[in-house]
């Protein structure tokens, strides 16, 4: 074949396209391109079908896609769109699983964990599906399923879903890291029981008196307006508006709820929560409840003084 000029070393198709010789040898052993013919001494010689086809090798490597695949496209066993919709399948799970690794590290940063807690972390992270799932009905298991509730309310607890969306931001993965650790402690599921003993009302009953701190965002946003204003918890003003919130029930029984909750870190499972479902929930009112747990304290020590 030396007679043909039109024909291109190894070396001078290397410089043809921007691949290395070392490359194209490697796609000609793996059987991706074939030399046009050889020189006398055997050397591997490439036309110009050749240049156009090590330009679409190069293209389809840069998206990714592997040797395997690229022969099914060059001997037509696949077409290209195929073969890129399972590759954007794949590259979508790389994704996933990047964003996921991404927001372990960036909460073992923060908390400056351990290996041990890095480890759990990273395991908690990855559940499937089905493992997060369990996680959450245990939790309600326990510390709903000891609840007298009316049987409409405990059959939408039982369809209540807390999981991870299926392309979670790395925020909603953190949040579920540090859901998923506190749902599984015994202590805050002992805690929120008891949160929730006081504040759900037994078939056939009224709310008990404290509900409403917790299911009412109007009791909040009049306290974050009263601390704004400089109300002091133990004053007057204090007083005039546990009056108006609360009126003649029994104030001890409505603080001991909101102790409860506080003592559970209700707000902080409600915020994590919706950080999970990637809702825009409100703003943390730990300190708003705090507040009110004080005012509420000296209004029924008020109370008890003027009998």
């Amino acid at each position: 074949m030396d007679e043909r000029t039109d024909l291109l070393t190894i070396g001078q198709l290397a410089r043809r396209t921007g691949i290395s010789a070392r490359t194209l040898r490697f796609w000609s052993n793996e059987g991706v391109i074939a030399p046009a013919g050889r020189t006398a001494s055997d050397y591997r010689l490439y036309d110009a079908a050749c240049v156009a086809r090590v330009e679409l090798i190069r293209t389809l490597r840069e998206l990714g896609l592997g040797l395997d695949d690229v022969r099914r496209v060059l001997e037509r066993k696949a077409t290209v769109a195929e073969v890129a919709a399972a590759h954007m399948a794949a590259i979508d799970t790389q994704i996933r699983a990047l964003k996921v690794s991404r927001a372990v590290l960036s909460t073992v940063s923060k908390r400056r964990s351990t290996l041990e807690e890095t480890a759990l972390m990273n395991r908690l992270a990855r559940l499937s599906a089905a493992e997060r799932a369990q996680i959450i009905d245990d939790f309600k298991a326990d510390v709903f399923g000891r609840l007298d509730i009316e049987p409409g309310l405990r059959e939408r607890v039982r369809e209540l879903s807390i999981d991870l969306p299926e392309d979670p931001t790395p925020d909603q993965v953190d949040a579920w890291i540090e859901l998923a650790e506190l749902v599984q402690d015994p202590d805050f599921r002992a805690r929120l029981g008891t949160f929730l003993e006081l504040n759900t009302p037994a078939p056939g009953r009224k709310a008990p008196p404290g509900a409403n701190i917790w299911w009412a965002r109007q009791v909040v946003n009049e306290v974050a307006q009263a601390r704004e204003d400089g109300v002091d918890p133990d004053g007057p003003a204090a007083a005039e508006l546990i009056s108006t919130m609360f009126g003649n029930a029994d104030l001890n029984a409505v603080l001991a709820s909101l102790e409860a909750g506080i003592e559970a870190g209700a707000e902080r499972y409600r915020r994590l929560v919706g950080r999970v479902q990637g809702r825009r929930s409100a703003p943390d009112a730990t300190e708003e409840l705090r507040w009110l747990a004080t005012a509420l304290r000296f209004a029924a020590e008020g109370r008890t003084a003027r009998r």
